[in-house]
């Protein structure tokens, strides 16, 4: 297959790329690095990549920023990061990137354990992962050509535990490749609607 993974510069994305290109082409995508650059927040960037890059049996998001930061410290603009990144972002994926996948092909997004699970300055994230999980599984209905899509929910990974461990004392960390494990299960599986939960 080949695959387009969005985020594949990041700890994340590396693991996904390490586990999908042993069997599969994989088209790298960031901000700043990889084969073809884009910026999710930017539709017209959004649109470019996929000019750039061509048909698609998939299209892999390993990637979405969003703040963390006291609730009583948010506002408008503060939320509006993470929507704009994160959730509009992975939206902005899959309407530009329908008409390039090929009949049967696969979106999988990424969201994370505070949809269900939140933490204390993680409301922003709990807001949007829970969006996205929302949309996946109104979108799996309605895609065309038998394209599906389902999401990752990872927990906490062991090798970000130095930058987000004091927002998740308590928790225990989940290694990235196995992680990395349940993208595989979206992409090469059958299933369409999914929130695969690695915790």
């Amino acid at each position: 297959m080949k695959i387009l993974l969005v985020g594949a510069g990041g700890t994340l994305g590396q693991a996904v790329a390490t586990e999908l290109g042993v069997r599969h082409d994989i088209v790298r995508a960031g901000r700043s690095l990889g084969d073809v650059r884009v910026d999710l927040r930017d539709a017209a960037s959004v649109e470019a990549m996929f000019r750039d890059v061509g048909d698609l049996d998939a299209v892999v998001c390993a990637a979405g920023k969003v703040p963390f930061a006291p609730l009583a410290d948010f506002t408008e603009a503060k939320y509006l990061e993470g929507l704009q990144d994160k959730l509009m972002g992975q939206l902005r994926l899959v309407h530009a990137g329908t008409s390039r996948l090929r009949d049967g092909g696969s979106f999988t997004l990424i969201t994370g354990i505070l949809t269900e699970q939140p933490i204390v300055a993680g409301a922003c994230a709990s807001m949007v992962n829970g969006a996205v999980e929302a949309f996946v599984r109104a979108a799996a209905i309605e895609l065309p050509r038998g394209i599906r899509i389902n999401a990752v929910s990872p927990n906490v990974l062991v090798e970000s535990m130095e930058s987000y461990g004091p927002f998740f004392r308590g928790v225990e960390a989940v290694p990235v490749a196995r992680a990395a494990l349940a993208f595989s299960r979206s992409v090469e599986g059958r299933q369409t609607g999914q929130v695969y939960k690695v915790w």
